[in-house]
């Protein structure tokens, strides 16, 4: 099971509980690095994950379908909503959705598949390192500087945190946007992550029409590849950094730029 995710998420949660009294009103109020959001609504956000973890919405067909956009939804309900308000509902609600993800490590639901809206579907199992995922990206990415605006510091990120947030990434990479990304990969391809989280994936092509991407250990046969730390992938694959400025593609660039120029994990 995905027990280094759960770890990753309480890690990451506690790094965040940590920073949270170190903001100031001004603060909370300043442009974060994802774009519109304060970075109080980055919080809003991670508490309307929280939320709706513990306490599932029922369904409702008027929602936005697009993942990014359901998030922008989330956070725009809690615009009105107090500092400490929002914060009161990610101290209330991320407890309980941590207590859910490790009760979620264990057979037999485990294994279950789970569709995430918008986003793919996954083993249960592993919905701990989408939470990993998103504490990590938001909190490293969008809220501390040097790339966000809140000039508070963290240990520099070890392997422990990184590896189930890219984890998360590999598994949502074929699923998330569908054919359109898969176009775009018409040959093998490694992906060499090097630093904390550091792997070797070969992303292979679909062997059918309706098919997807595979994502693989190993290097395979492939003569094309894309060089990176794990840190900048998680930066440029979500399209928070311009993947030129930290990737090299060794071999055919032809065959690689096309899928980083589309790649957008969310």
């Amino acid at each position: 099971m995905t027990r280094a995710g759960l770890a990753a998420a309480r890690s990451g949660t506690t790094q965040l509980a940590e920073i949270i009294p170190q903001v100031n009103d001004e603060q909370w109020e300043l442009p974060s690095a994802c774009d519109g959001w304060r970075v109080i609504d980055v919080v809003a956000h991670l508490a309307a994950l929280a939320s709706e973890a513990v306490d599932p919405p029922p369904p409702d067909p008027s929602l936005p379908k697009n993942r990014e956009r359901y998030h922008d939804l989330r956070v725009d309900q809690r615009r009105g909503w107090s500092h400490a308000e929002v914060l009161d509902e990610w101290r209330r609600s991320t407890p309980r959705q941590l207590d859910l993800l490790e009760a979620e490590q264990e057979p037999p639901s485990a294994d279950e598949p789970v569709e995430v809206a918008g986003l793919g579907t996954y083993p249960r199992h592993l919905l701990a390192n989408t939470m990993a995922f998103n504490v990590f990206c938001h909190l490293y990415n969008d809220m501390l500087a040097p790339d966000g605006p809140l000039p508070f510091r963290l240990p520099e990120p070890t392997d422990d945190l990184v590896a189930p947030a890219v984890d998360f990434m590999l598994a949502g990479l074929p699923q998330m946007q569908g054919p359109e990304l898969t176009a775009t990969v018409g040959r093998p391809l490694v992906l060499e992550l090097t630093g904390p989280g550091a792997t070797t994936v070969t992303i292979h092509p679909a062997t059918a029409p309706d098919g997807q991407l595979t994502v693989a250990p190993g290097t395979d046969d492939a003569t094309t590849r894309i060089h990176s730390t794990a840190l900048d992938f998680i930066a440029g694959a979500t399209t928070r950094k311009p993947w030129r400025d930290h990737c090299s593609i060794t071999g055919d660039a032809a065959a690689a730029t096309p899928f980083l120029d589309f790649l957008n994990i969310i």
